[in-house]
């Protein structure tokens, strides 16, 4: 699959660049995609949810009333989860909720979603440039050039470019990812995935592209 690289007004430079067949065009996996969207998720979540159980309630010890006969249950302690203010039973308790993805499960998911997004047509090869300073203006005229302004865009760079991600750090529905944290949900979530021609090379050499 050959695409034209466009420079940053969005007009094509008369280059062309081809996208490796076994990275942009493989039989999508949707469960592959599924486990590794489902651990990414995960990976998300703090796990730090924490409710008091009766061990760890402040309170008397001391026998709340006689044993028998006052036509109610025992009650031992004023700390059991039955009384208002007593502790909580089998509360949450902090844990992590990561679980393990092969990775060649993680590989195949992420050929996968790129492969979607080269059958939609919704991957654009842009030269390499740089911003001279954070400017968030520049950004979107930027984006105005490609006709993505309100559009979901992720901004693919071989390395980190701090001028470029503090100007798309303010637009909404717009980010920059580094080549090589590249990952399958972030892809699947954008509207236009936009590579720049350096970061194609970090790709082929991350997921074993050969052509």
């Amino acid at each position: 699959m050959e695409l034209s690289i466009l420079n940053r007004q969005g007009e094509d430079t008369g280059r062309k660049i081809s996208l490796p067949e076994d990275i942009f065009n493989v039989e999508p996996n949707d469960h592959a995609i599924y486990l590794d969207v489902k651990q990414y998720l995960a990976n998300q979540r703090q796990g730090t949810h924490k409710a008091k159980e009766r061990a760890e309630i402040t309170g008397s010890t001391k026998k709340i009333k006689r044993q028998k006969g006052t036509g109610t249950a025992r009650a031992g302690s004023i700390k059991s989860p039955v009384f208002r203010g007593g502790g909580r039973i089998f509360g949450p308790r902090p844990r992590d909720y990561g679980f393990k993805v092969n990775k060649k499960t993680k590989t195949l998911a992420r050929k996968s979603a790129l492969s979607y997004k080269a059958k939609e047509d919704n991957i654009t090869v842009l030269e390499q440039f740089n911003f001279d300073n954070p400017k968030t203006k520049d950004f979107i005229t930027f984006l105005n050039g490609l006709d993505l302004v309100d559009r979901k865009t992720l901004y693919v760079v071989p390395e980190t470019d701090k001028n470029l991600y503090l100007s798309s750090k303010n637009v909404k529905n717009s980010k920059v990812v580094l080549a090589d944290s590249l990952n399958t949900y972030e892809v699947l979530h954008c509207d236009k995935l936009i590579i720049s021609e350096k970061s194609l090379e970090k790709i082929k050499n991350n997921l074993g592209g050969t052509k």
